[in-house]
């Protein structure tokens, strides 16, 4: 890369500019931060308002770079090596400092100690890292994962994994024995008993898990306008980890649009936004957070002109959002995330990148962000100003036109299923992509939850009382005397029995299910 490029970059997690060679302080938390990281480029020479070269004589080349090297070696520890470099053309020179990620972890100053003189890399500034940060450092030195810790305080039966258990069952179609724990690293030996790892306490429903990791959940929530001053609906998903990701695409889909553009003679259904980017995006989010981090749960969270997802923990060293198309994987998490992949949540490593940067090319209205946010990772889904949105087609019928049973979906289920209403772990129905506020020809007096359960029936009549209350996450007996008054208007009606039977919705006295 040309210098002119180089210096038109801003600085951040692995780029920092210096007029002049920095206080040996400065300059030895920049190098420490660097290695305990990433890794980056430190140039030295360049002034940063305005950005330019200014760089420093031929003949001061080589006291410099000693100067460099014996600062770094006399303040930084364990020993760094960096590579010093000089670059530009004519009188006037300046210095790259290049620093690799280091392995010995951590690295610190060492006037201050370990625990005192520990940096991070946090965006373009160099961050003092607490005890946590200096945990997962080590921890990488010994190439463990915080996920498979054992938990030694804590007996496997105290935590409440049936739910989890039966997730996996009928995910994988494995029949779970007594080994399945030790195989999934769930649970390992020491000193002869059989511990729990923290991986198995966060399989486990949240009364068990509370204790310990309060915040290992999502909190979603639709926002009114583009602020987040006002709720429009909130949901906090605590349920293990297994099933939090799908859950929280379900909350995503049921606030967004989908609707029908014309594309030449056809009329094809598209949702708003880019739904498996998304899908991708929270799963990421769930299967690499840094679950070490306390005080901190995963954020969905729904504007009108943006879908945005916050997820604790750095992002990895070596994955690169800018190169979403390169197969990029650094796991965090080593015991969950074979877990996941083995449940089928997650697809070959480094997929989830290239899956989104491919859907993304078929929206070009919406934009693609990142940014690292102190110790968190967010994206950001956003609508680009002055683009217009495809045009929504609207159905004179019934607000707009929806997917029927057994179109192809964004999460690739068996059509079967929609059909049968089978249920596939991802509440296939869902994926009718509801409208809230919807309008029917039929009668304009149907309340909002009489109108997403018309919605449901449309795309799978065979819906029972039970699966309507879980889709909709509403009780039971609300859901029956939502039934009751569509059934009194003449909206719907039942065919057959009440087992086996089916639901016909009829919309201005013509039969549509």
């Amino acid at each position: 890369m040309k210098i002119n490029e180089i210096i038109q970059q801003p600085e951040g997690r692995r780029l920092e500019f210096k007029q002049e060679i920095p206080s040996s302080a400065d300059l030895a938390k920049t190098i420490v931060a660097f290695a305990n990281d990433a890794g980056g480029d430190l140039f030295i020479g360049i002034r940063n308002e305005p950005r330019e070269v200014v760089g420093f004589p031929d003949e001061e080349l080589f006291r410099l770079e000693e100067q460099i090297s014996n600062l770094i070696h006399d303040h930084c520890y364990p020993v760094i090596i960096p590579d010093i470099s000089f670059h530009g053309d004519g009188a006037t020179r300046f210095i790259k400092v290049k620093v690799f990620r280091g392995s010995n972890f951590p690295y610190y100053l060492k006037s201050k100690g370990k625990l005192e003189g520990t940096y991070i890399r946090v965006g373009s500034t160099n961050r003092q890292a607490d005890i946590e940060i200096i945990d997962e450092l080590e921890r990488q030195k010994r190439n463990i994962s915080f996920d498979s810790e054992l938990v030694h305080d804590k007996q496997v039966e105290d935590f409440n994994f049936e739910a989890f258990k039966s997730f996996f069952v009928e995910k994988t179609g494995d029949v779970w024995g007594e080994t399945t724990l030790k195989k999934l690293d769930l649970v390992k030996e020491y000193q002869g008993n059989w511990l729990p790892t923290q991986a198995l306490v966060l399989f486990s429903n949240f009364t068990s898990r509370k204790d310990r990791f309060p915040y290992s959940k999502i909190e979603c929530a639709r926002f009114k306008g583009v602020s987040s001053d006002v709720f429009i609906d909130q949901k906090t998903i605590d349920e293990h980890i297994g099933i939090q990701a799908e859950h929280a695409y379900e909350f995503v889909l049921r606030h967004i649009n989908k609707g029908a553009v014309v594309n030449g003679v056809y009329t094809e259904t598209r949702w708003e936004y880019p739904v498996v980017a998304i899908r991708e995006a929270i799963r990421n989010a769930v299967v690499h957070r840094d679950y070490s981090l306390t005080g901190k749960d995963i954020k969905v969270a729904i504007y009108d002109d943006m879908v945005e997802i916050t997820s604790p923990g750095k992002l990895m060293p070596s994955i690169d959002f800018s190169e979403l198309e390169a197969r990029q994987s650094d796991i965090r998490n080593k015991v969950i995330a074979p877990i996941f992949k083995k449940l089928g949540i997650i697809d070959q490593w480094g997929n989830g990148l290239k899956l989104i940067a491919e859907e993304l090319k078929n929206y070009p209205e919406i934009s693609f962000k990142w940014f690292e946010m102190g110790l968190s990772f967010q994206i950001q889904f956003n609508k680009k100003n002055g683009m217009q949105q495809p045009d929504l087609q609207q159905d004179s019928q019934f607000g707009f036109l929806m997917k029927q049973s057994g179109d192809q979906t964004p999460d690739n289920s068996n059509p079967d299923d929609v059909k049968t209403g089978k249920k596939t772990g991802k509440k296939t129905s869902m994926k009718t992509g509801m409208k809230t506020g919807m309008k029917t020809g039929f009668n304009h007096s149907l309340t909002r939850r009489q109108r997403e359960i018309l919605l449901l029936l449309i795309d799978n009549n065979r819906l029972t009382i039970n699966e309507i209350s879980e889709l909709l996450n509403v009780g039971r007996s609300t859901i029956q005397e939502h039934l009751e008054n569509l059934k009194s208007n003449g909206a719907i009606r039942r065919i057959g029995a009440a087992k086996g039977g089916s639901w016909q919705v009829l919309i201005n006295n013509q039969l549509q299910a």
